[in-house]
């Protein structure tokens, strides 16, 4: 009779390995690890940062090795004697196999000059054990139906992840072996002053400052609403695809996809965007839009970047899929759409925790997998009410954000003078630090100045520039030399 399917997928997970099957395990190398501790006092260096205890498959060996850290702790030598007594002070000595067993050990290898060798072995076997019990615990995973789904496949990949984290080592580099390259990249540098340590954004003063965008860093883009943070964040993965041939995810919780691919376009054709929308683009003439739309599209086809318009995404979802396109694709480059948006993990928690907590999960982010994470945020309505240029403190909702971010960059629109009344349907003029004669100059109904202020820079100076904002075509640009600011630093 043939099992009901659901029966046996059931088998198939929960069933036991084979009795012919045991647990990847290299008993040999354990007692020669053990053994080599005993007969060279420098041996214990060589593998402590390799070996943890449970990395051991048999417990006797597990606890020997327990043992002698705990020497090792206190800087007590490591040899049959102190090891037995230790093990007879905690009642662990007969259980062991008596003194009879660490003769063995130490009759087991006649030199520690491999003790790094074995210890490796121990840990890779330790490595597939801890997988062999993730698959598993992954296995578990599908049985609990009443939880989300995205919930579980997060956890499901945190496992795997783990695996990952325990197998690596870090190693200590000799300054003498790297000052060749360091000095190399220096030479580099000064012939040629555009190759930046970081990803470029493509906006040279900017680059110039930050050197670029640096794996493991978080940036925070942030500005009052329609200042034009997203329209720069997007011209930033184009540069990014175009001059780097970097992998660009992007999360844009705020506008669907297709509104994100119609500002690609328009900025990469240079052609008006709300002409684009209305079918209104010119077809004839010096002024072919259609021209310039198919090169862009041309252009665009080849981009190797990637949206996710979710309208809600947990840190959870946010992880998972930035894992994912590392995996599949590599990763050059995440963008956030925006922070506020993102889904709190614990909804009862007060707003300043749930900001707090999805800060330090970015920085986690950007950490784990080794690229810059750029992150737009909203700023509070204090900037507006107060006048002038905004501040760190303006940031919304939490302090945490300036504190686990490297770079903080706010974009703010400079106002007419205070002669002219507010423009009430626009508010996104806040502040007044640029005179009418300024804003007449570089100020059109298509284009107007914008301010990058730089505000926290972990590696670098402070400072301000200003970038063009060509409002037609959604797209910045770098301004015509005598209006571009010099480097003093904004008053933070």
């Amino acid at each position: 009779m043939v099992e009901p399917w659901h029966v046996m997928i059931s088998c198939t997970i929960m069933a036991t390995p084979p009795p012919d099957k045991i647990p990847p395990q290299d008993l040999e190398a354990e007692k020669s690890v053990l053994g080599s501790l005993m007969i060279d006092k420098e041996a214990v260096h060589r593998v402590t940062d390799i070996l943890l205890s449970r990395d051991f498959y048999q417990t006797t060996n597990r606890n020997i090795y327990e043992t002698m850290l705990s020497l090792y702790e206190k800087q007590q030598p490591i040899d049959i004697l102190s090891v037995s007594q230790k093990l007879r002070e905690s009642k662990m000595l007969e259980d062991i196999g008596g003194e009879t067993y660490l003769t063995e050990l130490i009759n087991s290898v006649p030199t520690a000059t491999h003790v790094a060798h074995y210890a490796q072995n121990i840990k890779n076997k330790s490595v597939l054990r801890h997988l062999i019990e993730a698959s598993y615990n992954i296995g578990q995973l599908g049985y609990r139906e009443g939880d989300e789904v995205d919930q579980l496949v997060g956890e499901a990949e945190q496992l795997i992840f783990q695996i990952s984290q325990r197998s690596a080592t870090g190693q200590f580099t000799e300054v003498k072996n790297e000052l060749q390259n360091t000095f190399t990249r220096i030479l580099e540098i000064q012939d040629d002053p555009s190759l930046l340590r970081g990803i470029p954004t493509g906006f040279n003063d900017l680059d110039s400052r930050l050197t670029g965008m640096h794996d493991g860093d978080l940036i925070i883009l942030a500005s009052r609403p329609s200042v034009g943070k997203t329209s720069l964040a997007l011209n930033i993965a184009s540069n990014v695809f175009k001059n780097q041939k970097k992998i660009v995810g992007i999360f844009s919780m705020e506008m669907p996809q297709e509104q994100i691919m119609e500002r690609l376009l328009a900025s990469e054709a240079n052609i008006d965007l709300q002409l684009m929308k209305k079918g209104e683009l010119e077809r004839t003439g010096e002024f072919d839009d259609f021209e310039r739309l198919n090169k862009a599209v041309d252009t665009l086809s080849q981009a190797t970047i990637f949206i996710n318009d979710m309208p809600t995404a947990s840190m959870m979802q946010i992880r998972a899929q930035s894992r994912r396109l590392k995996t599949e694709r590599g990763l050059g480059l995440v963008i956030i759409d925006y922070l506020q948006l993102i889904d709190p993990q614990n909804p009862r928690e007060s707003r300043v925790q749930q900001i707090t907590e999805i800060s330090r999960g970015l920085k986690a982010l950007a950490r784990e997998l080794s690229v810059p994470v750029l992150v737009l945020s909203q700023l509070s309505r204090d900037v507006e009410q107060r006048g002038g240029e905004p501040r760190l403190s303006d940031l919304r909702d939490s302090g945490s954000i300036e504190q686990d971010a490297d770079v903080v960059m706010f974009l703010h629109r400079p106002v007419r003078s205070e002669k002219k009344p507010r423009d009430t349907n626009d508010n996104m003029m806040y502040g007044d630090t640029t005179t009418s004669e300024e804003m007449t100059s570089t100020s059109s109904q298509d284009q107007e100045t914008i301010k990058v202020l730089i505000l926290k820079h972990r590696n670098g100076p402070t400072g301000a520039h200003k970038l063009t904002f060509l409002k037609r075509y959604v797209k910045f640009e770098e301004p015509a030399p005598e209006y571009r600011d010099s480097a003093s630093p904004p008053q933070a």
